[in-house]
């Protein structure tokens, strides 16, 4: 079973943020509440949180490219 991290929505007006740094690897074991990404748009900067304790699977979005709000991030996978 898989659990995706998504891009939430931030705002009425906010549709897409950039992902500025990711603080878990590929192949890194996480916890449910760990910080795993931070985001960043024209008004604020984000961190967000491992929705599930497993391994991240795969980063689907780099560091410096934008993310539409409901985009899948990555995705947490179990060991």
């Amino acid at each position: 079973m898989t659990t995706p991290i998504l891009m939430p929505q931030l705002g009425n007006e906010i549709t897409e943020a950039e992902v500025t740094e990711w603080l878990k690897a590929e192949g890194d074991e996480v916890t449910e509440g760990d910080l795993i990404v931070v985001i960043t748009t024209t008004k604020m900067s984000l961190e967000i949180e491992a929705p599930a304790t497993g391994v991240l699977k795969s980063i689907d979005v780099p560091e410096g490219e934008l993310a539409e709000v409901g985009a899948t991030l990555a995705t947490i996978g179990q060991p």
